[in-house]
């Protein structure tokens, strides 16, 4: 296959990615109007954002990833499209908490069968020693559709109702699907999925230690990231007054251009320094994570607009350095044929902890804060999950000193 092939498959998937986070992160930027609408609590909205979600995208998640290694990608990821982008359409004719929940709950069934075929899908189409940096490309769909959910989602829900936003980004979604099926084929794998036991295959990596570090320090550094990520909109309403455009705009281009830059630069420095230290796929997420508290920190604090922008694009583009070479180093634990099975075990705790705890420890601890801080809670619970950085970092640091061991070259 030509290279220029790849750079389209690959710019395809980073669509598809970016729909994914559009409609995973659309929650928060409405999350002010559906707490009023539907007269909800901040933990509520916590659950919504991150356990709802979670339980089926991480507890399907493995499955799918394991017919992923033995069936064809592109049609599993076709589907997958299809169904989330079709949940996200029906969150807009939810009338109460349940009725939300359920949808959230089956977004999270169809992007369960989004991401893990796609890591190994890029493993396939690119030689090693691109690999961090086209990971860390696909990657780009995290910040541009959390940024598109942010940017979409307050405008539309300003020019006419939050009802509106989730249906019009869930039927461009269902668009995209046969387009994506039409363009993306299944390429020749490394190594015969067949030849291999998947259960085999699983057992071998979940007796790597390393395994077990890598996912438990994304999981950390995830509890904050999604959790910062879905309660920011609220806190720039609460604590600083912004209307929802004002946020939409400014959260949004503070999120696609701090999440790019720190995405592209972790897969620059994974590839430059992990072709000959392998550590360094996960000593730069650490050094990253542990830049990133101070500034939140100091971002929070802040009460010019202006300075806040600068403030928070730091920590934002920081928290996105681990992608390309965490997941890097994730695919190289096991052979090419458990690729998709690798992924997915790892997506399944990152997210089952991450996901599924940060956006409502948020919440909750705003709402416990409350009668005691009013408004300011959530400043306040912010400060409080900031914590699990260092715990990411240390984490991170332990699985270095024994990657070396765990590595398939």
């Amino acid at each position: 296959m030509t290279q220029r092939y790849r750079i389209v498959v690959l710019a395809v998937l980073i669509l598809a990615y970016t729909f994914n986070f559009l409609d995973r992160q659309i929650l928060g930027i409405l999350a002010g109007s559906i707490k009023k609408d539907l007269g909800l609590t901040d933990s509520q909205l916590g659950l919504m954002g991150g356990l709802a979600f979670a339980l089926f995208y991480t507890g399907l998640g493995v499955p799918i990833a394991a017919l992923a290694d033995r069936w064809s990608r592109t049609w599993i990821m076709t589907g997958a499209l299809t169904l989330w982008s079709g949940f996200t359409a029906a969150c807009g004719f939810a009338g109460g908490f349940w009725q939300l929940f359920l949808c959230r709950m089956g977004v999270g069934v169809g992007e369960a069968g989004g991401v893990a075929p796609a890591y190994s899908l890029i493993s396939d189409y690119f030689p090693k020693e691109q690999r961090a940096r086209a990971l860390a490309a696909y990657s780009f769909g995290i910040p541009i559709g959390s940024a598109l959910g942010i940017l979409f989602g307050g405008l539309i829900a300003a020019t006419i109702d939050w009802r509106a936003a989730f249906i019009v980004v869930g039927l461009a979604g269902v668009a995209l699907a046969p387009i994506f099926r039409l363009v993306v084929k299944e390429p020749p794998r490394e190594v015969a999925a067949a030849s291999v036991p998947a259960t085999g295959g699983i057992r071998k990596l979940l007796a790597k230690p390393s395994f077990w570090l890598i996912s438990l320090g994304a999981a950390a550094s995830s509890v904050c990231g999604y959790g910062v990520a879905f309660w920011l909109p609220s806190f720039f309403e609460r604590s600083l007054g912004m209307g929802l455009v004002d946020r939409s705009l400014f959260l949004g281009s503070m999120t696609l251009v701090g999440g790019v830059l720190g995405v592209w630069a972790g897969g620059v420095l994974g590839d430059r320094l992990g072709r000959a230290r392998p550590a360094a796929y996960l000593l730069v997420p650490a050094v990253a994570f542990l830049l990133a508290l101070p500034c939140f920190v100091l971002a929070v604090q802040a009460k010019s607009l202006v300075l806040a922008f600068v403030l928070f694009l730091i920590p934002t583009g920081l928290n996105l350095v681990w992608l390309g070479p965490v997941i890097t180093a994730v695919q190289h634990l096991v052979a090419p044929s458990h690729r998709s099975t690798a992924s997915a075990c790892f997506l399944f705790v990152n997210n089952l902890i991450g996901l599924g705890l940060g956006t409502w420890y948020f919440g909750a601890v705003s709402d416990a804060l409350t009668p005691i801080y009013g408004t300011e809670a959530l400043r306040y619970a912010i400060y409080s999950g900031l914590g699990f950085y260092v715990v990411s970092a240390s984490l991170f640091v332990l699985a270095a000193r024994g990657l070396k061991h765990d590595w398939v070259p």
